[in-house]
């Protein structure tokens, strides 16, 4: 009698465990041995999916920018003040997100650190971003382009505290949103 066969794995597969490896093993969990022993495969079949680790890495980088663009480009509101409350609590809320690509990007920006490559991707996103930010804060009267800045690096800080849940961190975003409005 012969075993069922596994189903074949996806790049897709290959991407989502790259995401779990990075955040729990950092960039160096990103090899193509490391990664075909943690999905229990070849290496064969990773080779299949990507010409090379670095191509491996730009899908992986490819992924979570695509996903923050869309969780970007998803946001609703009635009013411009809405929008932008939304906008800075996505992105607050990014490493809670339900988008596993979206929920590593502390992982990500930790790699950034330490490749050019990474910090590129990096800074594409935070460019989109603080674009956003400006125009959505500009739309409701505030013309100082460094309060962007501070939004959204207080913003991405919220990223990384553990010991706080979406809720928590929805409020005091919502809060510095309001503050700053307070300064028109």
């Amino acid at each position: 009698m012969t075993a069922p066969r596994r189903p074949r794995l996806t790049r897709d597969d290959w991407l989502l465990t790259g995401l779990t490896a990075l955040c729990e093993g950092g960039p160096g969990a990103l090899g193509a041995e490391p990664l075909a022993r943690r999905i229990g495969a070849t290496k064969g079949s990773f080779y299949w999916h990507f010409d090379d680790v670095p191509g491996f890495h730009t899908a992986l980088l490819g992924l979570w920018q695509a996903e923050a663009e869309a969780a970007l480009l998803a946001i609703e509101g009635s009013t411009d003040t809405a929008r932008l409350r939304a906008t800075a609590q996505t992105i607050a809320d990014s490493a809670s997100s339900e988008s596993p690509a979206l929920r590593t990007e502390p992982a990500i920006r930790a790699w950034a650190q330490g490749s050019d490559t990474v910090s590129r991707a990096v800074r594409s996103v935070d460019d989109l971003r603080l674009a956003r930010l400006r125009d959505l804060l500009a739309a409701c009267g505030i013309g100082n382009p460094e309060m962007a800045r501070i939004l959204y690096a207080s913003a991405t800080g919220m990223q990384g505290l553990q010991d706080t849940g979406r809720a928590t961190t929805a409020t005091a975003i919502g809060s510095l949103v309001d503050l700053i409005l307070a300064l028109r």
